[in-house]
């Protein structure tokens, strides 16, 4: 099952979060663990809904057992899930494009799974290859109705870190990767931890803040051009939109008030 996790990132969004996680959650009993005719799954998605004691109510997997999950800093399957940098330069090369190599690794490169670097999106390394001209494709894949809410949404500290990941700039924090919906409102770790499930962020570094204590501080950039194309659209879209609000209500002022000629 693939984005099992969309449908319930546009119900946080909108304010139907607990009834589709209800439904989701009976869904996947019959779909995965009382299905006599499945022997294994597979499920792919950016967010893990936490399955500890006190969130049993909220979690879509609280019916479901054995699961083994992977995540961007795990080290199973590291070549798995894009493109390796050898992979797309022999594409660049059999498209007669070897001396695009730097503009391809600066636009596409960077996505990091545990110890792997320079892996490449294979949805914007096809369209490139295709058009033969760099694009945010992948970044117009979908809305980002998530990511732009928690962003535009967050704290004054949330849009001071962004603006300074948008200057090139690595922001040190420590990740959860057992994201839960409802800490999404108010801890800015669970934010940047969705923005690195998602791909938005990679992990520039990682040290243990306690040798032997199981934290970790990451050190995370944005993942390359395209990410950051991506949100240089989307903070103009909000300026924007900020803009000719303000208008429209000067407008009414001026009508309301009789101050028009």
């Amino acid at each position: 099952m693939d984005e099992y996790d969309t449908p319930l990132q546009e119900a946080y969004v909108y304010g139907y979060w607990r009834e589709l996680a209800a439904f989701i959650r009976t869904l996947f009993n019959a779909s995965f663990k009382t299905n006599p005719y499945l022997e294994r799954a597979v499920m792919t998605g950016i967010t893990r809904v936490s399955i500890a004691s006190g969130e049993a109510l909220e979690s879509i997997f609280s019916d479901l057992n054995n699961l083994v999950v992977v995540t961007t800093t795990s080290e199973q399957y590291v070549n798995s899930f894009g493109f390796t940098e050898e992979e797309v330069f022999a594409a660049l090369d059999e498209y007669g494009m070897e001396d695009r190599q730097e503009e391809v690794k600066r636009w596409y490169d960077s996505f990091t799974f545990g110890s792997k670097r320079d892996i490449y999106n294979p949805w914007s390394i096809l369209n490139y290859l295709k058009t033969r001209k760099s694009s945010a494709y992948w970044a117009n894949t979908s809305s980002n109705s998530l990511v732009g809410k928690l962003i535009r949404e967050g704290s004054r500290d949330v849009k001071m870190t962004m603006e300074n990941l948008l200057r090139g700039e690595t922001f040190y924090t420590e990740i959860d990767e057992q994201i839960v919906f409802k800490q999404l409102d108010y801890s800015q770790s669970a934010i940047w931890s969705l923005l690195l499930a998602s791909g938005c962020l990679r992990v520039e570094s990682y040290d243990e803040l306690v040798p032997g204590g199981g934290r970790w501080e990451y050190g995370l950039k944005l993942t390359n051009m395209e990410v950051r194309l991506m949100f240089e659209r989307m903070i103009e879209v909000w300026f924007r939109i900020q803009r000719e609000a303000g208008a429209d209500r000067m407008n009414v002022f001026i009508i309301d008030n009789g101050l028009k000629d």
